[in-house]
């Protein structure tokens, strides 16, 4: 805009319009070209403002529209969206901008195709796949509420604090305009709780620590998100309650000797009671006992005492059968010569194996084979000695 004496003059480009005022009000509005007005006192302003795919102030429209409502039938798309309504905007056939509920929102129309769809999210709680589409519900100003449901999971809908309905595996968008909208995923997935080393008192007052692995799922979607707020949590307090009872009944051999029992027990307590959390438990078991240092030494003195006198019976029933072996030998050879005769020479046949060189005398004197065998005798005895 310039000004040269008593005139006013402007120049409007093609994607421009621009508000003439006098002393603020205004005036009319400017299109393309080139104006030039009377304006001795400098009464007149101008705004010059885009209009290709652009928004206009509300309040500046609404204005405009009630001073001069033909201009502002033919420049200005008005929308208002009531207190349960949303209005999806598109300029020029695609999706721009989302128009909240009590809320009014002004945009240009002169050189852009503006088009307004309201939904009356009153009646419809679920959001149609069409509007979603056009949709970024991270723009959406909290008014959709979006989920994606996994194959191995459940989502529960609430609404308004009320369990609504259970929702299959897939996209959800719900509106939230006037309500609160929450889903809920649940893992239906077998889901391992550890339980970590916690001490208890036996019968007999000594304190171990036991560590226990579960395994459970949800069954029941529905009951597991009323029952309590969280499954696990529950159940992990459950197998703690009933590993203590289970230790607390036994003594420390007992349960050193029983943990498949104690295995069973615990799974009976818990799964009884995890019914009606809407949960399954499958398997339970003990992984670890830890002892105290001082009953672990004492225990592991026990344990080698135990194997000593193992290992001594072992032997006391070797030489008795040893014994008893011999005695039936010496019963045999009693009252059988021939049979004594061959054990003689199978101990000389192990005695020559020890002597190097065998000198035989015969003769008056010499003692004859009885004598040699007496001698072999002395001689091997001696043999073995040095050996």
């Amino acid at each position: 805009m310039s000004r040269l004496s008593f005139w006013t003059t402007v120049t409007v480009n093609d994607d421009e319009r621009a508000f003439l005022r006098r002393d603020g009000r205004f005036v009319k509005l400017l299109e393309p070209g080139r104006f030039t007005e009377f304006d001795p006192l400098s009464q007149l302003s101008v705004e010059t403002v885009k209009i290709l795919r652009a928004e206009i102030a509300p309040e500046k429209a609404l204005l405009i529209a009630k001073s001069d409502p033909d201009v502002a039938e033919e420049n200005f798309a008005i929308i208002q969206a009531g207190p349960t309504e949303v209005a999806i905007v598109s300029m020029d056939g695609e999706p721009k901008h989302l128009v909240l509920p009590n809320t009014t929102r002004a945009f240009w129309k002169t050189l852009t195709r503006v088009e307004a769809e309201v939904v009356d999210t009153a009646s419809a709680l679920r959001v149609d796949k069409r509007h979603l589409d056009k949709l970024d519900a991270a723009r959406a100003g909290g008014t959709i509420v979006t989920s994606v449901v996994d194959a191995s999971q459940a989502g529960l809908l609430f609404v308004d604090g009320v369990l609504t309905e259970r929702l299959p595996p897939g996209r959800h968008a719900f509106w939230s305009v006037g309500r609160t909208v929450r889903i809920q995923l649940i893992d239906l997935r077998p889901n391992p709780i550890e339980v970590t080393a916690q001490e208890i008192l036996t019968k007999d007052r000594v304190g171990i620590r036991v560590t226990l692995t579960a395994f459970a799922r949800i069954v029941d979607p529905e009951k597991a998100a009323l029952t309590t707020a969280d499954v696990n949590a529950t159940l992990y307090r459950l197998i703690q309650f009933a590993i203590r009872e289970a230790v607390a009944a036994r003594t420390l051999d007992e349960i050193l000797a029983a943990r498949d029992t104690i295995d069973r027990e615990v799974r009976g307590y818990v799964t009884e009671r995890a019914a009606a959390l809407g949960a399954e438990v499958g398997e339970i078991g003990v992984k670890d006992v830890i002892l105290p240092g001082d009953v672990r030494e004492l225990l592991n003195k026990v344990v080698e005492a135990e194997r000593v006198a193992k290992a001594n019976i072992i032997r006391r029933q070797e030489e008795t059968a040893a014994t008893r072996s011999l005695l039936n030998t010496a019963k045999l050879m009693e009252n059988n010569p021939l049979l004594l005769r061959l054990k003689e020479l199978e101990a000389l046949e192990k005695l020559v194996e020890k002597v190097g060189r065998i000198d035989l005398h015969t003769g008056a004197g010499a003692g004859g084979f009885d004598a040699l065998l007496s001698n072999l005798y002395k001689l091997g005895q001696e043999k073995s000695t040095e050996g």
